[in-house]
């Protein structure tokens, strides 16, 4: 599917300017959520129920967030969304300013953010069809993640953290002021373009390659994912690479301190070069699709995430570092780009939310074990092992892949 070069229309932008002012709030709250526990508490525990607090609701509500964004209009489940946490917002900026936040309240806060953030998510990527054309979703889910790599990781957290230093309650309130704007934003769109989902037998027979959609209930996702051969292989290997890939950041803190000797500051640096490498992926994922297909792209983007910090245990470095820090970063948002065009094209419209939700459940979860393993492995066996780990798990996942999916249906990759 060649690329198309034709503008994506005033609606794509309007949505994708919503999505950056959430993505620059989520990007905020990365660092005054612990900036915040750290001062109400100086208990790790504390500081840590905060964090585990906003990515909980994945595993707790995911499908159910799948289900909403299939049954009812994008437009208001996004903007519904974004008006209940800008609401939260609200509460825990009086909150902290009046002087009785507490880790309770901030982590009720947390897991209410993380919530809305479950179900704004799985919504947004029911939209992205809806508002380009078929040979442009490359490109448009290219410049959805390079909003959300600037949001999230480099315009977000800098200012977080400096808005805490001027007052801890005002990170809070511009994350609120963010979201309302971003509601605005997404309520001028067409009701038309961003409606309730209509059934479409034809194109469920056409595309799924298992028999039927799949029925109504939340857990038709989930079964049509299990069903369907190529998003089913795509979404096993790809929690496997991101379960590679947190197993040796999870760790990668320590060893830039104890190995490579950086700072604070010198962490945060080697960091901002990953999301340099991400920003470059997603501008250039559309035009590697273009190129070379999807299989392909999707073959090496899996082999360079999970592959690539091997070379720190054989040169570790501060070079060798920062290469494998924008490398792996680059082809993460390469492989998101191209996998994320997969799934619109093959998944029904009135099931997308759904399979997204489903995805990101099992995703999430070999995330997190992931990051388990990492800890565990490095405990016991030495600072080298989770990128060896991590190594080994590139070399199962794209071999697997590139076998599984040479049996897929023509075109189904193309």
């Amino acid at each position: 599917m060649i690329a198309s070069a034709r503008p994506m229309g005033r609606p794509f932008w309007t949505f994708w300017t919503a999505s950056a002012l959430a993505n620059l709030g989520d990007g905020i709250r990365v660092a005054a959520f612990p900036l915040l526990a750290a001062a109400v508490s100086d208990s790790p525990v504390g500081v840590a129920v905060v964090a585990a607090a906003q990515f909980i609701p994945w595993l707790v509500v995911g499908l159910l967030a799948g289900s909403l964004a299939d049954r009812r209009a994008t437009r208001s489940v996004i903007a519904a969304a974004d008006l209940g946490r800008g609401v939260v917002l609200a509460v825990l900026t009086v909150a902290v300013v009046g002087g009785w936040a507490t880790i309770p309240l901030v982590a009720v806060a947390a897991f209410l953010l993380g919530v809305g953030e479950t179900v704004r998510d799985t919504a947004a990527q029911t939209a992205v069809p809806r508002l380009v054309r078929d040979d442009q979703l490359e490109r448009a889910n290219g410049r959805l993640v390079a909003g959300e790599i600037v949001g999230n990781e480099f315009v977000g957290p800098p200012v977080g953290a400096l808005l805490f230093v001027v007052g801890a309650a005002l990170p809070f309130a511009v994350n609120s002021a963010a979201l309302a704007l971003a509601v605005m934003l997404v309520l001028s769109l067409p009701l038309t373009l961003l409606g309730a989902h209509s059934p479409s037998v034809a194109t469920a027979q056409v595309r799924a390659g298992a028999g039927t959609a799949g029925g109504d209930g939340t857990l038709a996702g989930l079964r049509w994912l299990l069903r369907q051969p190529v998003l089913r292989t795509l979404v096993i290997v790809g929690a496997a690479v991101a379960a590679a890939d947190t197993a040796w950041f999870a760790v990668f803190v320590l060893y830039a301190r104890e190995s490579l000797g950086l700072d604070a500051l010198g962490f945060g640096l080697l960091l901002a070069s990953g999301a340099a490498g991400g920003l470059a992926g997603s501008f250039t994922a559309d035009r590697l699709v273009g190129r070379f297909r999807h299989r392909a792209v999707l073959t090496w983007s899996m082999a360079v995430t999970a592959g690539a910090p091997v070379l720190l245990v054989v040169a570790p470095n501060r070079i060798a570092a920062v290469t494998v820090v924008v490398l792996t970063s680059a082809s993460f948002a390469v492989l998101n780009v191209a996998a994320l065009s997969v799934r619109h094209r093959l998944v029904p419209r009135e099931l997308l939310g759904r399979v997204v939700a489903a995805s990101r459940m099992i995703t999430y979860s070999c995330t997190a074990l992931g990051a388990l393993a990492g800890g565990v492995l490095a405990a016991r066996s030495g600072a080298d092992a989770p990128f060896l780990f991590s190594g080994a798990i590139a070399v199962a996942a794209t071999v697997f892949w590139w076998a599984a999916s040479r049996r897929t249906e023509p075109g189904s990759l193309a």
